[in-house]
């Protein structure tokens, strides 16, 4: 039978994947003989279509779990799905159809698309998170939080959407608008369950350091997310009142800068002064349509209202400065209250300007005429927020800023008047959501007990099928009989939560039940996570860098405490892949197009197919619906197969950087599948000595290039160098087609380049790379062989370039056996015809030579 001269994708591709699956390779089991390496994508939601940041995310997590499988580790590669969340419920209301089914369907399509890219998954350990049977695992979880002191109640203020009748997350809060309805949000206080991460934040931030495998922009960004701030608790007695306001400040070397405190709109003393006053009851309901963010608190217009009272300042008792609330003042970061010092912080500058307060200068610039500089900065609208020498300070005057800090903590703790303290910007987790397609909370509240957590026995608590999307609001709260139950504890009629979680819960702890994925008696047996965990390489979207790696962190932590687990940290490397890009097109009335939707005109330009007239061509963007610049991972696994997608997605650049789709890329990679293919049919005719070359021939060298190509893709891989992995077989794939393949040692040289090639790429290309390597005669599948092994020996080449130098200048190069004597190098380097006009009629005075480097002449 003639061999094809093209790579047949469709028929190789199915036939391998087939195989795969028959043979069961990518099913990990327990085997403590052997190393374990347990590689993990983030998870991905069931949304009903995969995109191309899909393929390139599952794309890299594939070559790390093939590479390592070859490298001798029992590999666990699982797949699952973040199947709970808000974009089903919103299916639900806009469709009608139930979340669950919805979510289903979506499931399947995303499975079946998923499957042609021929990834190593253990797909035995699939589950969804809306599934019972890991939800109710969740809740026994939460309930083992409560007894360890790890979840509590209490009021907290949130985004209300009133037309919807929910709660919404600072996210979804648009202009100061719902996200979906365009209602104007309203800050309401609601009874939440919240998580006490807090507990666990020295130890979050510290372990940072420990995480090695972690790129530093996300370590850093999760640090200052937790924002340990070092500094000072301080006591302002209100003026003619028993009432003492405490601020926490981290700069109290600035305090007889001071020129106003600020309360929250919900600080407890806010909320008894509007008792009496409308007005000031009608800032706290304009306050409250900015919304619970720091973003939308710091870009709104800063506004205040003048309480009429004075706090007392907490050095000097005879000075007194106003105290007003304002919009910039969150409840739930610091005590509720700020001292503002105007010359020393630009939000506090704004504020002093705007409502005329005064502005005192109290640290000045080390170096400088401290005089000219207060007399500018008192005048000034920036404030200036360096570090130098106290001024206008009293007992602080000419301390430096550090020493400032010190001497005030330690005047105020003598007078009573306030304490060093540490405090983070980090709160604890709010978890409760308002919404039906969610993980129902545990807990059932009885008007005689309280909050009464469901019994073990109980669990799960399952969703209702039969839950009704044609009222706004929950739809758990408006259900007739699901939430009615009986106490469990003295038998009165009761409600359950109608509270779901946050699906960041079930996110938190994922990693765990692929280890044990079947276990219907508990999450995880503790024999399987102590083998498979941490996660050795993690990999996914920089976007979750901070809430859900640390909310994972955290959960690990407190199943630790709860007896669950016996380690610290999930996840011992972190790789977070770059976005998949496309340029987007807009027509000339300013509408998104689609890839289909323009055309190239007879003079080259870009024109929309529908009316002819030219476009605008964007920038390049991550893939979106929205810009309608995505591409359908289905044609393009269609037209080039899934080998050719696979390595456009790995070779373009570095995988940490955003990629830029182009079509002559997936076709640029398509031919090399194609080559190579062409390649190894020529390998397989050739009549090859039996011996392999390793003398300085142009056989020996490639033999000799083969390995160092071993080595070098060895070690990308193991540091997720993919681009230059793919380049390098590149490399041995031109140097292999280079050669004269005129006799037998030619042949052998060039066949074993070519098969070292096949198996190198294996975990990147794998369908053609087990196609190749059985027409070579292999038995054994690439899948379930060892990696290629390199002779040491073989890797430094048998000469060396050397520069050769004429009274210190370059004059050419000489190429010479490594193992050339000094007398030899000597002689072909004053052979050089460039070295000879140099030294004509001179005599050579001494020649230096530093071996494997350079040749000196002096003449």
């Amino acid at each position: 039978m003639t061999r094809p001269d093209r790579y047949n994708i469709k028929e190789t591709e199915q036939k391998w994947q087939k195989r795969w699956e028959d043979r069961r390779c990518f099913e990990a089991r327990l085997d403590p003989s052997r190393p374990k390496y347990y590689v993990l994508e983030m998870f991905p939601y069931p949304s009903g279509r995969i995109h191309m940041g899909h393929v390139r995310n599952y794309t890299l997590g594939d070559v790390v779990s093939r590479f390592k499988r070859a490298r001798g580790y029992n590999v666990l590669h699982p797949m699952g799905w973040d199947a709970f969340g808000l974009p089903a419920e919103n299916a639900a209301i806009e469709r009608g159809a139930h979340p669950g089914a919805w979510t289903m369907q979506n499931i399947d399509a995303m499975r079946a698309q998923m499957k042609p890219m021929g990834l190593s998954v253990d797909w035995q350990r699939e589950f969804a998170t809306c599934s019972p049977d890991y939800y109710r695992h969740e809740q026994k979880m939460f309930l083992d939080f409560l007894k360890a002191g790890l979840a509590y109640r209490k009021e907290s203020w949130v985004n209300w959407d009133p037309v919807d009748n929910t709660v919404l997350a600072n996210e979804q809060v648009v202009d100061g608008r719902g996200w979906r309805t365009g209602a104007l949000v309203e800050r309401r206080k609601l009874s939440q369950w919240f998580l006490k991460i807090t507990h666990f934040a020295d130890e979050l931030l510290d372990s940072l350091k420990t995480l090695d495998r972690w790129p530093d922009k996300v370590r850093t960004m999760q640090a200052n997310w937790i924002g340990r701030s070092e500094g000072a608790r301080v006591r302002w007695p209100v003026q003619g009142r028993d009432d003492v306001i405490d601020v926490f400040t981290t700069r109290p070397d600035t305090l007889f800068g001071a020129s106003f405190v600020a309360l929250s709109a919900h600080h407890p003393f806010t909320t008894s002064l509007a008792e009496g006053s409308p007005d000031l009851k009608a800032f706290i309901a304009e306050c409250d349509r900015l919304g619970t963010s720091e973003e939308a608190v710091e870009t709104a217009e800063k506004k205040g209202f003048d309480t009429g009272l004075r706090v007392v300042h907490p050095l000097d008792p005879s000075l007194s400065i106003p105290l007003y609330v304002a919009n910039f003042v969150l409840m739930d970061y610091g005590t509720g209250a700020v001292f503002g010092c105007p010359a020393h912080d630009q939000r506090d500058m704004d504020f002093a300007r705007k409502y005329g307060l005064s502005v005192r200068t109290v640290v000045a610039p080390a170096d400088g005429d401290t005089v000219a500089f207060i007399a500018c900065q008192d005048q000034a609208s920036e404030a200036w927020t360096g570090d130098g020498v106290m001024v206008n300070s009293s007992f602080l005057d000419g301390m430096d800023t550090v020493a400032a800090r010190r001497a005030v903590i330690a005047r105020l703790e003598e007078l009573g008047a306030g304490e060093g303290t540490i405090q983070y910007r980090l709160r604890d987790w709010g978890v409760s959501r308002q919404r039906y397609w969610g993980c129902p909370i545990p807990v059932i509240h009885c008007p005689a007990c309280g909050a009464v957590p469901v019994p073990d026995a109980d669990l799960p608590v399952r969703l209702p099928d039969d839950a009704s999307f044609d009222k706004p609001g929950n739809p758990l709260e408006h259900h007739p009989t699901w939430k009615h139950v009986a106490c469990p504890s003295c038998g009165t009629a009761a409600q359950r939560e109608t509270d779901t979680f946050d699906t960041f819960f079930e996110s938190s702890w994922y990693f765990a039940r692929f280890c044990d994925p079947k276990n219907s008696t508990e999450a995880f047996a503790r024999e399987l996570v102590r083998y498979w965990l941490p996660v050795d390489q993690y990999i996914g979207g920089v976007e979750h860098a901070v809430l859900h790696l640390l909310y994972a962190r955290f959960f690990t932590r407190a199943l630790k405490a709860c007896g669950y687990l016996d380690l610290d940290e999930p996840f011992d490397g972190l790789f977070t892949q770059g976005m998949v890009c496309m340029e987007t097109y807009r027509s000339s009335d300013g509408r998104w197009l689609e890839r289909g939707e323009v055309d190239r005109a007879p003079d080259g330009s870009l024109v929309c197919v529908a009316d002819g007239k030219p476009i605008v061509v964007g920038r390049s963007e991550k893939m979106s619906k929205s810009k309608k610049n995505g591409v359908d991972p289905d044609s393009i696994l269609g037209a080039y197969g899934a080998d050719a997608a696979r390595l456009f997605m790995l070779s373009d650049c570095p995988p940490e950087r955003d990629f830029d789709w182009s079509d002559a890329g997936i076709e640029g990679a398509w031919r090399f599948v194609n080559r190579l293919w062409r390649m190894a049919g020529e390998a397989m005719a050739v009549d090859a000595a039996p011996a392999l070359p390793v003398d300085t021939s142009p056989a020996g060298s490639l033999v000799r290039f083969t390995h160092k190509t071993i080595a070098q893709v060895t070690e990308d891989l193991e540091r997720l160098r993919f681009n230059t992995a793919v380049a390098r077989v590149r490399e041995l794939v031109n140097a292999a087609a280079a050669l004269d393949k005129g006799d037998g040692q030619a042949c052998a040289a060039f066949r074993f380049a070519v098969q070292t090639a096949v198996h190198l790429l294996a975990p990147m290309t794998p369908h053609i790379a087990e196609e190749l390597w059985e027409e070579f005669g292999y038995t054994a599948m690439l899948a379930e062989s060892p990696w290629p092994v390199f002779d040491p020996a073989l890797l430094e080449d048998e000469t060396v370039t050397m520069a050769v130098q004429v009274r210190g200048k370059l004059r050419g190069t000489i190429e010479v056996a490594r193992s050339a004597s000094e007398e030899e190098i000597q002689s072909i380097a004053l052979a050089l015809d460039t070295v000879q006009a140099q030294i004509a009629g001179h005599p050579v005075r001494r020649v230096v030579i530093v071996p494997g480097k350079i040749v000196n002449v002096v003449a």
